[in-house]
């Protein structure tokens, strides 16, 4: 098993916070290039380089970028060319550091494909999953407030090679609802990448929570992820709580025990 931090979650300097991860002895990152020292447009070449191996000398693999803008994602016309454009930014800074997964919310899928959300996304997925695709990358859009079959049919609709999917079961639980052991069947065909996160929904909202502590059934997880020949990273997201290493390497040994355990 492959285990990844995002260290953005250590919410210190990014440099900082890499060096942090290298020393909890995990296989690599995803950090976020959307803001601040890893926005594209604050990265020259050299600078790209820097990074790349700066990252490397720690003994450190970058499992994908994060590429997230944010609400509303891509359902909203007035908005989604810009977001296309800041997209593709993200994809340029992934081939110059050897990275070929973006990761990003796409924001909430309708059931209508009637619905101008729905056009929206289909138009502007299908160009970014192109443009994508054609430089070594993929998209990987990030499970979360639709079920897996949502997901899964507006992907089949698009039909596109350069898009796929971020796995996060916490997501599927506690904004969907939806069971994230059956949703690895799915979208089996559709998994580049997986974030290890736990929560709860609550009758208002939600709660993430340590690994183990939600209602993400983590070894039926694991044994699925297994089945359908996932071999890539489980990235630690902690997005909460008031000491985000001690729950990160919580979740590190977690994982870890249920690696010896399942023989994943």
């Amino acid at each position: 098993m492959k285990i990844g931090v995002i260290p953005d979650c250590l919410r210190l300097p990014i440099k900082e916070a890499i060096k942090k991860v290298a020393e909890i002895k995990v296989e690599g990152i995803q950090p976020y290039a959307t803001k601040g020292e890893l926005d594209p447009r604050n990265l020259t070449k050299t600078g790209r380089q820097d990074f790349k191996h700066f990252v490397e000398s720690l003994g450190l693999e970058i499992s994908a970028l994060v590429g997230d803008f944010g609400e509303p994602g891509f359902v909203d016309p007035k908005s989604v060319e810009w977001r296309i454009e800041r997209t593709k930014e993200v994809i340029d800074l992934a081939v110059d550091l050897g990275v070929n997964i973006v990761t990003t919310h796409i924001g909430v899928v309708p059931e209508d494909e009637n619905d101008i959300a729905w056009k929206t996304m289909v138009e502007a997925l299908g160009e970014i999953g192109t443009y994508a695709y054609e430089r070594g990358v993929f998209l990987a859009t990030e499970t979360g407030p639709e079920p897996a079959t949502l997901l899964k049919k507006l992907l089949d609709k698009i039909g596109n090679p350069g898009l796929k999917v971020n796995y996060d079961p916490a997501n599927l639980v506690m904004v969907a609802g939806d069971d994230p052991v059956k949703g690895v069947y799915t979208l089996a065909d559709y998994i580049v990448h997986t974030h290890a996160k736990d929560g709860i929904k609550l009758e208002k909202g939600w709660k993430e929570l340590p690994l183990g502590e939600g209602d993400v059934n983590f070894p039926e997880y694991l044994k699925a992820m297994k089945e359908i020949g996932y071999n890539g990273f489980f990235t630690i997201e902690r997005e909460v709580g008031e000491d985000p290493l001690s729950d990160i390497i919580h979740a590190r040994d977690f994982l870890r025990k249920l690696e010896k355990e399942i023989g994943i």
